[in-house]
């Protein structure tokens, strides 16, 4: 199993860095660097794109490096990267977009939430989460479920807890350990890591995580806060509910409402960017079957990418194909092209329409592209002053589990700065030394380690805190207990189940 080139080249690099300066120094420039990269997201609010660049240069300046090799370590870190992940990130975009703007999502959604009864509501709601956050980010699912969150507490009579923790820790879940996502990406492209190791045992870790940390804690967390869902919605819930019989009562017209009328949906979806008030929208809805293999094919062809590697031998055509197919580029590439198809035009979606949903999917994504760029750019500069080595032989010397180590490095970046992606790329650059000492496996449960990380204790500095608060209609107390310790079960449940399988395997 080889990894992917930029793991080769980081892989390489980190061998083959010289500490610029002593131990002393070193980790000054490192305890430095990272205290101002915190400071200037946390108290400047400054955007993590030029907090890690500036963090970077000053990492490299403290350290002793000369200012034209520190422009040149981050420059290639920053290129490998977006190069390597930027790609990804974007066509994970554009077929998010498509399965939204096609109705696609919504159908998904409807399906499995109108065979549910009110007793498996909870179970088939981290079901939706689960399946809408595979191909989508974190707040793109959640703007898409929030009204569903809502119509099926209504209807139900369920605390709104009990039904959105389990969507919400769905979310979470894929959003922190499952690629395409980009912090997952940007771990296995910095670690090297195999793609079809980590996306099967992220799938493997993301199922008992997610019935622990939703649906069961959901429960416990209703007791705790017993709120009605919000104003938010509530006439187009109301119209729906007025109308729709027992059937239809959750296989509504659009997952924006549940319900609302074409032209509402039109509205609806010029708001996020779609193709509103036009006729060349989608006229008709496609089938689930259609949606869920059209959603499950970017995973099924990396995972077969994996199998490829055990079942075939490397020079037979099976291996080939497979090896060729289930590379990440190229598994989103066909993916897309096929939602273009299944999802676009099977919804009667014009081929303007389809472009401008494709071109639509692009702006939201730029900012992360240059954060998780910038993360491969630290990273580098990490490893190019030697830094890296110097914090992979303490950590070796002291006997502490890479496993362990990544997901506490994680922790505390996550809790300073709010952001899960800073926390991952960062975490990822300053074990890249650790490496030698990991097999494939190994590397995977290194990234899935980061990944929970990543995700530990939610609170007033990250902007996923205040969006489901508001969405809510949480006070801050009741959604640290409910949103904020969800998040912490995620993580812990997370790492227990990485060192568990690292005995294992």
């Amino acid at each position: 199993m080889t990894p992917t080139t930029l793991g080769t080249t980081v892989l390489l690099a980190a061998e083959q860095a010289e500490p610029v300066a002593g131990p002393g120094r070193l980790l000054t420039a490192a305890l430095l660097g990272i205290l101002v990269l915190v400071l200037l997201i946390t108290q400047f609010s400054l955007h993590p794109f030029l907090a890690l660049t500036i963090g970077s240069l000053l990492v490299a300046g403290v350290a002793g490096m000369a200012m034209g090799d520190a422009v040149d370590a981050f420059s290639t870190g920053f290129g490998d990267t977006a190069a390597d992940v930027g790609t990804l990130i974007a066509l994970g975009a554009m077929f998010g977009k498509l399965l939204a703007d096609s109705g696609g999502a919504d159908r998904l959604v409807d399906t499995i939430i109108a065979r549910s009864g009110p007793r498996s509501l909870p179970w088939a709601m981290a079901a939706v989460g689960a399946l809408i956050g595979l191909p989508m980010f974190f707040e793109i699912g959640l703007v898409i479920l929030m009204p569903v969150i809502f119509l099926v507490a209504r209807r139900a009579q369920l605390s709104l807890i009990a039904v959105g923790i389990p969507a919400l820790a769905g979310l979470s879940a894929m959003h922190g350990l499952v690629p395409p996502h980009p912090g997952p990406l940007a771990a296995i492209g910095i670690l090297g890591a195999d793609l079809g190791i980590t996306l099967m045992l992220g799938v493997l870790l993301a199922i008992p995580v997610i019935v622990l940390s939703g649906p069961l804690f959901g429960k416990i967390a209703a007791r705790w806060v017993d709120v009605s869902p919000p104003a938010l919605f509530e006439t187009r819930v109301a119209s729906a509910s007025s109308g729709a019989d027992a059937t239809a009562g959750a296989d509504d017209d659009t997952g924006t409402a549940g319900g609302a009328s074409p032209d509402t949906e039109s509205t609806d979806r010029e708001s996020t960017g779609g193709d509103a008030g036009t006729t060349d929208g989608p006229t008709r809805r496609r089938g689930f079957a259609t949606a869920l293999l059209t959603v499950l094919l970017p995973v099924v062809l990396m995972m077969g990418k994996a199998i490829a590697d055990i079942a075939f031998d490397e020079g037979s055509a099976a291996y080939a194909v497979l090896d060729f197919v289930g590379t990440p580029l190229v598994a989103l590439l066909l993916s897309v092209l096929v939602a273009v198809f299944t999802l676009g035009s099977g919804s009667g979606m014009s081929r303007r329409s389809i472009m401008k949903s494709i071109e639509g999917s692009l702006p939201p994504i730029a900012g992360i592209v240059l954060i998780v760029a910038a993360g491969g750019g630290f990273k580098q500069t990490l490893v190019d002053t030697g830094i890296g080595a110097m914090i992979a032989s303490w950590a070796t010397g002291a006997g502490i589990s890479a496993l362990l180590l990544g997901w506490l490095v994680a922790v505390a970046i996550r809790l300073a700065t709010g952001s899960a992606t800073v926390a991952t790329v960062t975490a990822a650059g300053i074990l890249v030394p650790l490496l030698p000492t990991l097999d494939p496996a190994q590397t995977s449960l290194l990234v899935l380690a980061v990944g929970t990380g990543s995700l530990f204790f939610s609170h007033v500095n990250d902007a996923g805190f205040w969006l489901v608060k508001e969405y809510f209609g949480l006070s801050v107390g009741q959604n640290i207990k409910t949103w904020s310790i969800m998040e912490t079960l995620i993580s812990v449940i997370g790492l227990v189940l990485v060192l568990l399988l690292d005995l294992i395997i």
